[in-house]
């Protein structure tokens, strides 16, 4: 018997609040209403909410400002996300595209990082690593959104902010299908694990051609198995 998804409330919030955004009903450097009126507005609880927001802010929807609250983000590059976001619908290989484009801007990333990474920028992305080793070894919910946040990291040490907003474009729609069909196993987390080591490692004695080539073999099992998965011949 097929297993029915359920949406998660949060997930619910994120899809109409990024649809208003999208609509222009929210435009840039709006601010939104308090946790308290946006549950009310939903119909969830307040923990539901500040998750939700807690995910826009990591993709670069929204910011939280002192005194100011969260506002939206001005949208840019961005907007396009709405557009991946429908094509996934269409095709099988559509899929496959986001995740051969995330090998390519991820391989590329990993060796700009090696030759601009500074040291405060490498204190960031060791502490992402440490804290995606802790949510594999606790078993935390979030160890995906912990997995990406490594990765998106790199980009700081590469000093691009575009790569960094195309990352941010495509990373929302691969999180979701992976967490949707579960394409991370335990094993896998564990073999993620030292690989990112090596990513880090490679990265902070500046070769940029070994952080390409960990970063290439680290992602190779994700292109293996969605090709797999959707009997594709590419």
């Amino acid at each position: 018997m097929e297993k029915i998804l359920v949406e998660k409330p949060s997930s619910i919030i994120i899809r109409r609040l990024k649809e208003m955004i999208e609509l222009g009903v929210l435009k840039p450097n709006d601010t939104l209403p308090p946790e308290r009126k946006l549950s009310e507005q939903f119909g969830v609880g307040r923990s539901h909410v500040r998750e939700a927001l807690k995910k826009m802010e990591f993709f670069g929807l929204l910011k939280t400002q002192p005194q100011s609250g969260t506002v939206v983000v001005g949208l840019g590059a961005k907007a396009i996300e709405g557009l991946i976001s429908n094509m996934l619908e269409i095709d099988n290989n559509d899929f496959f595209s986001l995740i051969e484009t995330r090998v390519l801007l991820e391989v590329k990333i990993a060796g700009l990082a090696a030759k601009r990474r500074e040291k405060d920028d490498l204190d960031k992305v060791l502490k992402t690593l440490e804290a995606y080793e802790k949510a594999v070894e606790e078993n935390q919910e979030d160890i995906t959104e912990k997995d990406f946040l490594f990765h998106l990291s790199l980009c700081r040490c590469a000093k691009n902010s575009t790569l960094k907003s195309l990352m941010s474009i495509i990373t929302p729609d691969i999180l979701n299908h992976f967490e949707k069909e579960r394409v991370c196993t335990k094993q896998s987390r564990q073999e993620a694990i030292e690989e990112h080591r090596e990513i880090y490692n490679a990265i902070e004695s500046g070769d940029s051609a070994k952080a390409r080539e960990v970063m290439e073999q680290h992602l190779a099992p994700i292109v293996d198995a969605a090709k797999k998965k959707y009997d594709l011949d590419l």
